[in-house]
């Protein structure tokens, strides 16, 4: 074992395991060099300790054995069973959509008549008590499940799959438990009259779905056949995962197609055609469930859950005729949804940080957190109402006037026989009703304007507020509720010149805002295109998509991309800074480098392991094994770790004989991810023997040369899905410091003119000659890479041209 010191620069770290392998923080982080400091982690942000994933398949004499004797059944399997599991994973994922759906119609159709029924007694204060205790039990049931059970499953779940897909494996994003809490959690929020939506949460309700079935099998439950070994790697998992969320996507939104360009736009980080056709199968499947459980629940079999319920919102009726100030009036829309769309993550950004230093006192102030954003949203609910006017129900309504069921246009609230309160049919509503209000064609006059800017405001308000708290909380629909609202109200202002419907207006407000928070452009599009199945407003909607996503990045980035950096996941962006293109691979390589031997001393192996948290090391061979020492590979810590339980060791330093390699052969790999260091029983005597690395060792890791700049560095290990990136030098002749003692020697050799140190001296010069450069430079990991870590080294090179 050779320890190499390549540091750049002195770097010193507090709680942080800082090294060539693999880093994993702990908590907010400070690198520091040249008195400068550079923050990592951002104070206050929730910081996980994060593992990266390997994409990367190994090509050893092990792995390229056991593919050279499948068979064509085995092979047969492993492509039948990719889709097959797809097939469980879009089953799967409609029927949880179905459930979620059915559940929370239900559930907050219960409360709400219950509420009704009390407000037509003129029982108004009975009525508050009754809506707000049932909004506070739900929000401290969804908020006990994510405090006590999984913490991870609060908030989206859209930025930890994304982060995932990139590549960073956060401590139980995808468990079990998460799965529950999210599918419970999300019930009991929507339910509790939350501005939150289920679809974030259905997305990754779907990756924990595809991650759960991409296990592998399971040694604990007896799940284990031979050829389920095939899938216990990150790669087959990650395309999994991929399906999941476009799966979740599908779920929530109806929307097969736009979940598969979700998947590939926002989601994904790494794609392929194989994986397009099996996310659009998965994707397919749902939209055929959930077709198939709508027909079934529009005979009145799900309870309170008609028709409705799955977010279809038709605006097909609406004539789509415009002109140009309509095409004036878009670009307006465009424009107030940038601009109001970067100011809402900036305020969630703010609300976050505080929220995240709030919930670090424990699971209770957690709930009761909870319990108060539960309460203010109820008053607001409630009490809102109470400011609109009672307005005169209209002679050629489609529907009942006013309605007294679950949803509808008209709620009378305090009003009248004859009369309906605008304000109450917005806020005395699921959040789907409310879109589909929002979004109602040929009802121009519907909501007053006034109300419309009440609605807008609180919307926007308690969306902002709502968005951190311990409970399962999607962003799509309080973000298209107050873009629907406001576009409506633009729809107003314009109707002496527009021919649009304001229904249409509703729309565009709401592609705008939705362009404006999330930065997306084609998988918006498809989605609201499917939602509203309206083809015929497709140039509207990609016009007004394309100025709100312009204009919000001239001010932040998109909502996703700031959540997964105050979380402090080290997500690879698609592009590399600016100024990584001043560096060279080189340059950011720090810390001693660990190698070992292709033959290697057992203790010198526990030794790096227990000293050392790498995931990597790379292996040099030296004589008698090659001529000079000369790169072999890459080995990984767990592969190590199921090599040292297996105890085939030699007390001589040779290659391992053919018995040696049928028992290394035999051993399960893929288990390695489970074992640690304190679960290997090495005795003394055992430390002095050695172990043949070279079954094991990855012969072709991805390697790029010192002298590449980071930039293309960085491309490459985002493009290719990498967790170590090897470094070697540009050649391997005599290093500098021989050169320079070969120099200092001859001088003095000339200059004392002596036989006995002119001998001495050219031995040393014969040996230094024959030294060369170590045939690694160092390991590049995804921390390198990072802003934050390059800055911290060179914090200058930002201003640099």
């Amino acid at each position: 074992m050779m320890y190499s010191n390549t540091s750049i620069a002195d770097v010193e770290t507090d709680d942080i395991e800082s090294e060539v392998g693999e880093r994993t923080y702990s908590k907010p982080l400070l690198i520091k060099r040249a008195n400068t400091t550079s923050q990592i982690a951002i104070v206050g942000a929730n910081v996980c300790p994060v593992e990266s994933l390997d994409y990367e398949i190994p090509e050893n004499d092990l792995v390229n054995e056991d593919w050279r004797l499948r068979k064509k059944t085995q092979v047969f399997q492993y492509v039948l069973l990719k889709w097959a599991f797809a097939l469980i994973i879009g089953l799967s994922t409609g029927l949880v959509g179905i459930f979620n759906n059915i559940a929370v119609e239900n559930i907050a159709g219960f409360k709400l008549l219950l509420t009704t029924d009390l407000m037509l007694k003129h029982e108004y204060y009975k009525a508050f008590i009754a809506y707000a205790g049932c909004n506070l039990g739900l929000a401290a049931s969804a908020a006990a499940l994510c405090a006590f059970i999984a913490p991870a499953a609060a908030g989206s779940g859209i930025p930890e799959v994304k982060a995932y897909l990139n590549g960073v494996d956060a401590y139980s994003i995808l468990a079990p438990s998460t799965l529950f809490v999210k599918i419970f959690g999300s019930i009991f929020g929507v339910a509790a009259g939350f501005v939150v939506g289920k679809e974030g949460p259905m997305v990754h309700t779907g990756s924990c779905i595809a991650s759960l079935i991409g296990q592998g099998g399971s040694r604990k439950y007896g799940l284990t056949w031979r050829w389920l070994r095939y899938f216990k790697n990150d790669r087959d998992r990650r395309d999994l995962i991929t399906c999941g969320a476009a799966a979740g996507v599908a779920a929530a939104f109806r929307a097969p197609v736009g979940g598969v360009l979700f998947a590939l736009e926002e989601a994904a980080s790494w794609w392929r055609s194989a994986l397009l056709w099996r996310t659009f199968f998965t994707t397919a499947v749902v939209a055929i469930v959930l077709r198939g459980f709508m027909e079934f629940c529009s005979t009145g079999n799900c309870g309170l859950f008609g028709e409705g319920g799955l977010i279809m919102y038709d605006i097909s009726a609406a004539k789509v005729v415009y002109s140009a100030p309509d095409i004036l009036a878009v670009i307006l829309l465009g424009v107030i949804g940038g601009l109001l769309g970067s100011l809402y993550n900036y305020l969630v950004d703010k609300v976050l940080r505080t929220y995240s230093i709030i919930n670090e006192k424990g699971a209770a102030v957690k709930i009761v957190l909870v319990i108060m954003i539960s309460l203010l949203t109820s008053i607001c609910s409630y009490g809102l109402p109470w400011l609109a006017t009672c307005v005169p129900c209209p002679q050629d309504a489609s529907t009942s006037c006013p309605n007294t069921d679950v949803s509808g246009n008209y709620k009378s609230f305090q009003c009248p026989p004859g009369h309906y309160n605008d304000l109450a049919s917005l806020f005395l509503n699921t959040n789907d009703d409310a879109i589909r209000n929002l979004l109602s064609t040929n009802t121009v006059k519907e909501f007053h304007i006034s109300s419309l800017f009440i609605f807008f405001g609180a919307v926007y308000f308690l969306g902002i507020i709502t968005y951190g708290i311990a409970i399962p909380s999607g962003l799509f629909i309080p973000v298209i509720l107050a873009g629907s609202c406001y576009g409506r109200l633009v729809g107003r202002l314009f109707e002496p010149v527009s021919k649009l419907d304001v229904g249409l207006f509703s729309l565009l407000g709401a592609a705008s805002f939705l362009g404006g928070t999330m930065r997306m452009t084609v998988s918006l599009c498809v989605i609201l295109l499917e939602l509203t199945n309206d083809l015929l407003v497709l140039p509207l909607v990609m016009l007004v998509l394309l100025i709100s996503k312009t204009m919000g990045d001239m001010f932040n980035k998109g909502v996703y991309d700031q959540i997964v950096k105050l979380k402090g996941l080290p997500y690879m962006e698609a592009h590399p800074e600016h100024y990584m293109k001043n560096l060279v691979a080189r340059d950011v390589i720090t810390g001693p480098l660990i190698t070992f031997s292709g033959v290697e001393k057992v203790g010198n192996i526990v030794y790096a392991l227990r000293s050392t948290g790498h995931n990597g090391f790379p292996v040099v061979d030296d004589p008698p094994f090659s001529d000079a020492p000369e790169l072999c590979g890459l080995v990984l810590r767990s592969h190590l770790l199921v090599l040292l339980k297996g105890k085939i060791f030699s007390r001589d330093r040779v290659l391992a004989r053919n018995e040696s390699l049928h028992k290394i052969a035999e051993l399960d790999f893929t288990k390695g991810k489970g074992l640690k260091l304190e679960d290997l029983d090495i005795k003394e005597e055992e430390m002095d023997m050695h172990v043949d690395l070279h079954p094991i060792v990855n012969t072709s890791p991805y390697s790029v040369v010192e002298t590449m700049s980071l930039a293309k560095a960085a491309v490459l290990f985002r493009e290719v899905g990498l967790r170590h990136m090897c470094v070697i030098p540009k050649s391997q002749g005599v290093s500098l410091s021989c050169s320079i003692f070969v120099i200092f020697a001859c001088m003095l050799s000339v200059s004392w003119n002596r036989l006995e140190t002119s001998t001495g001296i050219n031995h040393s010069i014969v040996y230094c000659a024959k030294m060369q450069r170590p045939p690694i430079v160092g390991i590049l990991t995804r921390h390198d890479f990072l802003p934050e870590h390059v800055l911290g080294l060179y914090p200058h090179i930002r201003y640099r041209k």
